[in-house]
């Protein structure tokens, strides 16, 4: 278990390692759209992110200071759009826990934190996408009550 906060700048290195491992999920799944290994971030834009109030980032970090998660979200609202009512979401972006700590619950406690979070700036809803070569991951968010929301569909050619 560990302490969930905001990221600051000196995370920068230790998320960067997570995102690698994100990446590394996905291009097993789907090496045909995922290059691997890469970020999705580099760590000038990561530092930018950081002090972006509609993006926030979270980790979990253990006794000694070591970041052993992380979880970007965006805010999202559709104001006076002509079919969507006008809610404010927290998307969850990316959740990862190292592969080293993982089975300690830092995922639950950062899932549980970025509900608080949402509730704490009044969201109306959390919402993520999963991969369906990750099922282990959509078996965790149904394990935190989430249900399936849309369902996104392909035919490769």
């Amino acid at each position: 278990m560990g302490t969930v906060r905001r990221a600051v700048p000196g995370d920068i290195p230790a998320i960067l390692g997570l995102l690698v491992q994100v990446d590394m999920v996905h291009h097993t799944g789907r090496p045909d759209l995922f290059k691997g290994p890469a970020t999705k971030y580099s760590a000038d834009e990561l530092s930018a992110l950081l002090h972006d109030e509609t993006r926030p980032v979270f980790v979990c970090a253990d006794g000694s200071g070591t970041v052993r998660g992380h979880a970007f979200c965006i805010l999202q609202q559709h104001v006076n759009d002509a079919v969507m009512t006008d809610i404010r979401t927290l998307y969850i972006d990316d959740i990862c826990v190292d592969e080293a700590a993982r089975r300690q619950h830092i995922g639950r406690q950062l899932y549980d934190a970025v509900i608080a979070y949402a509730r704490e700036i009044g969201c109306y809803n959390v919402t993520l996408n999963v991969w369906a070569c990750n099922p282990s991951a959509q078996a965790f968010y149904e394990s935190c009550g989430m249900k399936p929301q849309k369902i996104g569909m392909e035919t490769v050619l």
